[in-house]
């Protein structure tokens, strides 16, 4: 096996020059801008699209949890075929899924497919996640991978940045519409597979690998299976109920019995000894308590520009700007100084306090809350998670060794978005019954079927009596998200505290395989 010219080392440096890593980069940053992209838009365009499509505030949630969960499931496997076979090939094929997934939702006829073709698109987006980051790490030392994480953090920024806007645009367009908003990533997935297969060159060590498919099965069910739960509770069955225990019990014995399974596999999709090393036990804590926090927060603000607020898709896009801009400056910054002084933990915590600062903020807000501290309160949010989420995949990366930076990685990840997934699953179930209370405590026995019996309305459409009530009941609902997404945070901030700082390391991760495989001759 060997290296490919794109990435070998300089003869007089001994290290890879930054032209050729950004080289080998380019395709790579073109598919996880796609993958934001798409991400985006569709975030901005849910409103309209459940109303077009007859679809309640549940399947709002759902909509957008499929992804998250087809995501967190795939990306520990995602992480083990990187092992077995080419990245390179790899992330082509989960562009290529992307595309498909995309196609899917872009002709869907209705909310069932295009929950379906959200889970492909989950797939796709499971195996970018994990491979980027594996890749980065297989190519660039822990000492500079702040700068190159900086430059994705530019990237993230426009992409999350153009999304809203493009989508807004789209949805507002009559002879374009919210089917746009997944067909237009097509070509771009399409040159970022083209761009892939002329830039990005790795060596192939390839090993015998037993990939756990028993693991992988009980950990997905067991998950689904809680989040079936938190997403029915308080509108199919009560939260206490038969129903409420069947599912909580089967779900933590699915989950059980997956620890039991990983913890006797030979190849474990999750490997349970990664843990005894306690910045990756840290890092995967607060992975999760942040993925909680912030995706069960944020995905419902384009839903409060929108109804509680009012306005077009396209003004939404616009007024989800400084949370992006927060997020791209914080991350930036923060890469380039960590490349510079060698420290991080710093940047952890500061991220932390400010996360929870912005979460408390945005708690306060209501159906009257004016764009100037909108946009303070959501840039201050968007700092914490720049500084925040990133670096803790650094932190954990730096500490572990170079064989286990694939897993490592895809592990983080995985609870970053199983976090993300439950947020949005049970928070999304607290605001659709807190809309559906809210509204019956202002209109009395009339209230019952004002929000559409659980659908997202339509305002433009509702009698002005009832315009203001509904928007109130939206604005205090996802304030209370917040509150309740503040505490998470704050535990978060505590798993950060422990982590011990250590010097990043020098070495890329190809460089320390290379060291940690060689004979010891001293």
């Amino acid at each position: 096996m060997t290296t490919t010219d794109a990435v070998v080392p300089d003869a007089a440096t001994g290290q890879t020059s930054r032209r050729k890593v950004l080289q080998a980069l380019s395709g790579l940053m073109l598919g996880m801008f796609v993958s934001i992209l798409a991400s985006t838009i569709v975030a901005n365009a849910l409103p309209r699209i459940i109303t077009d499509l007859q679809g309640s505030q549940s399947v709002y949630t759902w909509i957008v949890t499929s992804e998250l969960l087809a995501m967190t499931a795939t990306v520990p496997l995602w992480g083990k075929m990187a092992d077995l076979y080419s990245k390179k090939l790899l992330i082509q094929l989960s562009l290529g899924l992307f595309v498909a997934g995309s196609l899917i939702a872009g002709l869907t006829p209705n909310v069932e497919i295009l929950i379906v073709s959200r889970v492909v698109q989950g797939v796709g987006a499971g195996g970018m996640t994990a491979l980027a980051m594996i890749v980065m790490a297989a190519m660039i030392p822990p000492r500079e991978l702040g700068r190159y994480a900086g430059i994705f953090g530019a990237v993230f920024g426009i992409g999350t940045v153009a999304g809203p806007l493009i989508g807004g645009v789209l949805v507002d367009t009559s002879w374009l519409g919210w089917r746009w908003c997944f067909l237009i990533g097509v070509p771009f997935t399409l040159a970022a597979i083209v761009l892939l297969q002329r830039t990005l060159n790795l060596p192939v060590v390839r090993r015998e690998v037993k990939i756990d498919y028993l693991g992988a099965f009980l950990i997905t069910v067991g998950v689904s299976t809680l989040l079936l739960w938190s997403s029915l509770a308080g509108n199919q069955f009560e939260w206490v109920s038969a129903w409420s225990f069947g599912l909580v019990a089967g779900g933590l014995v699915l989950l059980v019995a997956a620890v039991w399974v990983e913890s006797r596999a030979v190849e474990p999709i999750i490997p349970l000894s990664i843990f005894r090393n306690r910045t990756v036990t840290l890092a995967t804590v607060a992975s999760v308590l942040v993925g909680v926090a912030m995706f069960g927060g944020t995905v419902f603000l384009s839903q409060y520009f929108q109804v509680a607020l009012g306005h077009s898709p396209t003004v939404a896009g616009l007024m989800s700007l400084p949370m992006i801009f927060g997020l791209l400056v914080s991350s930036t910054v923060a890469g380039q100084l960590i490349t510079k002084w060698g420290r991080w933990k710093g940047f952890l915590v500061a991220g932390g306090v400010t996360m929870t600062a912005g979460m408390l903020l945005l708690s306060s807000i209501d159906a009257r809350t004016s764009a100037l501290l909108l946009g303070i309160y959501m840039a201050v949010l968007g700092v914490g998670v720049g500084m925040l989420m990133q670096n803790l995949v650094l932190a954990a990366q730096n500490d572990v060794p170079a064989h286990e930076l694939g897993v490592t990685t895809s592990v983080l990840t995985f609870f970053r978005s199983m976090g993300g997934a439950v947020g949005v699953s049970a928070l999304g179930a607290v605001l659709a019954n807190r809309v559906t209370s809210l509204i019956t405590e202002k209109l009395g026995p009339l209230g019952a079927g004002a929000d559409g019996g659980g659908a997202v309305p339509d305002i433009a459409t509702l009698p002005a009596p009832l315009v203001r009530v509904v928007q109130d009941s939206y604005a205090t609902a996802t304030a209370e998200l917040f509150l309740i997404g503040a505490p998470i945070t704050v535990l978060a901030l505590l798993a950060v505290l422990f982590i011990k700082e250590k010097p990043l390391n020098t070495l890329s991760g190809d460089e320390r395989l290379a060291q940690e495989a060689a004979p010891v001759s001293h």
